[in-house]
């Protein structure tokens, strides 16, 4: 456009100049060996532009032919060099693709349409093509060759990476990784990688120092980076909490800074404020935790911070936790293990029982068997108690890769991956969906206990039919035990179990008297013991 421009500008000059020796007519007298040529000023004019135009073209046209060799051979560079792109741009779709033959094909014509020295591209396209006909070798080859070059360094290294993932050579990728994120820590792969590795040989303080360059090079997110940062500095003061308790604290208390939901780091921060008498801030820290997360282990220690309390002050701590959270069930549940310790049995059976009605799980109904056991120790309702447990949902647990772990880790003993622990259900233990308007299975399991009554004094039944015949007495008793009966029946129970209901059946004319038993819980039950057919034989006992 400014050139376009140019020209307009001196098109417009050169005619206002014969516009203006127009407008002032003159004679031009020239003498030139005994020779006198006369002219107007406008022809001299003419005559000089013209001269000065046929100059331009004559060295323009002299010029052109003497660089023509250079003007060809550059057009057919060019050409070759368009065919090339071409043809490693329709490689490098090919080996995306899949393609192994096309992408050989334009391999090889690509190399030579254009040198390698020229485009380092084709190297990849070679190393690519190599990848998916499986010469896992002369890929390996190709991506150290790049890996040489200072303009594809991170793109050989991030290949050699990986081909060291795929044969698990993990010294071998954490070498490439590291080279990587030395020379340009702006890539989040050398830098993840990196820190897995740290992460898995316990390398904290490297670790965190790479988190920061990270960050500081944006190859992470602000928020990612924090997370990240927060679970290092929560392993690092797991690791020193034994020998270094105020290290541990100040790490614990700068990963809550960062990650204010972090467990394991409120958790650490509490034993170390703990250790050091420090009762009041651990409870504070505690109690900020559980309201933002309801973790049952910060019940766990928040209940149990003080040794020397007793079993009510334990529940009156859990009190102050349901508090927080009230119709939690990790608060429920926290109540009725606190008040089973404290003997009182009736607010823990409540308790259990509404954290079952709001999350069934098989810790809870475990914890009914055992409030079960401590009130009653009626067997037969501990056993439905344990039966619906196994039927439950499990409970949750820290979690990654399928891996579940009692305690929470900074890294997957799996994939080494960092920040991979999480607190949920393990998937092999998670029920199907239940379907809109289904019963709660902890109110059926409820509502089809019955209620604890106490066992009758034991009675024996005569009855005595008069007929034609002799009359025949039929006496219900237990029968005498046997020596295969003592060995093979459960031990006697500390309380006596209730009766079971029986339901008399009239006896038919040359039949004795039989017994229909119901089940206890409207159902047969689970276990129903040992039976012995010696014990149901009745006595006959003829009076006349």
């Amino acid at each position: 456009m400014i050139r376009i421009l140019f020209y307009v500008l001196v098109v417009l000059a050169i005619g206002a100049g014969f516009a203006w020796l127009a407008d002032r007519p003159g004679e031009l007298a020239i003498v030139w060996q005994g020779q006198r040529i006369e002219m107007t000023l406008m022809v001299a004019a003419s005559i000089f532009v013209t001269l000065i135009a046929a100059v331009l073209i004559t060295l323009w046209l002299v010029r052109s032919l003497w660089l023509s060799p250079h003007t060809i051979s550059r057009y057919f560079r060019a050409r070759r060099r368009d065919r090339g792109y071409q043809a490693l741009s329709t490689g490098l779709i090919a080996a995306g693709a899949g393609d192994a033959i096309l992408a050989r094909k334009m391999a090889v014509r690509t190399r030579g349409l254009i040198r390698a020295d020229q485009e380092p591209l084709i190297h990849l396209l070679e190393a690519q093509t190599a990848l998916i006909e499986g010469r896992h070798d002369d890929a390996r080859k190709k991506f150290e060759t790049m890996a040489d070059d200072p303009e594809t360094r991170e793109l050989g290294l991030r290949g050699l990476y990986l081909e060291a993932r795929r044969q698990e050579a993990h010294e071998a990728a954490r070498h490439y990784a590291e080279r990587a994120a030395d020379n340009a820590p702006h890539l989040a792969w050398a830098t993840l990688a990196a820190l897995e590795h740290r992460g898995r040989t316990g390398q904290w303080d490297e670790a965190i120092r790479l988190v920061d360059q990270a960050r500081s090079a944006h190859a992470i997110e602000k928020a990612e980076a924090y997370r990240k940062k927060a679970v290092l500095l929560t392993a690092r003061a797991t690791e020193r909490l034994d020998a270094d308790p105020k290290g541990a604290r100040d790490d614990a208390l700068a990963a809550l800074k960062l990650a204010p939901d972090l467990v394991p780091a409120g958790l650490v921060a509490a034993r170390a404020l703990n250790r050091e008498d420090n009762l009041r801030k651990a409870a504070g820290i505690l109690e900020k935790l559980w309201k933002a997360t309801a973790h049952p282990d910060v019940a766990s220690l928040y209940i149990r911070a003080r040794n020397g309390d007793s079993a009510l002050d334990r529940l009156k701590r859990a009190n102050k936790l349901e508090a927080i959270r009230p119709n939690s069930p990790a608060a429920l549940i926290a109540v009725a293990r606190a008040a089973l310790d404290a003997r009182e049995l009736l607010l823990a059976r409540e308790k259990a029982e509404a954290a079952a009605r709001i999350a069934p799980s098989e810790g809870v109904f475990l914890l009914l068997a055992d409030i079960e056991e401590a009130d009653t120790s009626d067997i037969g309702r501990i056993r439905y108690w344990m039966a619906q447990a196994l039927r439950s949902p499990g409970d949750a647990a820290w979690t990654a890769d399928g891996v579940t772990a009692a305690e929470w880790r900074p890294v997957s003993p799996v994939t080494g991956r960092l920040d991979a622990f999480e607190w949920k259900t393990p998937v092999s233990q998670i029920d199907g969906p239940v379907e809109e308007g289904s019963v709660n299975p902890a109110e059926e399991a409820i509502r089809n206990l019955p209620p604890v009554t106490p066992a009758p004094a034991p009675v024996e039944t005569v009855r005595i039919v008069e007929v034609e015949k002799p009359v025949v007495v039929s006496v219900e008793r237990p029968a005498e035990p046997t020596s295969e009966m003592a060995a093979t029946a459960p031990p006697p129970a500390a309380e006596p179990q209730p009766a079971v209901p029986v339901k008399a059946v009239p006896p038919e004319d040359g039949k004795r008297d039989e017994t229909v038993v119901e089940p206890f819980f409207g159902r047969p039950p689970d276990d129903p013991g040992v039976r012995d057919p010696k014990a149901a034989e009745q006595q006959a006992l003829r009076l006349f």
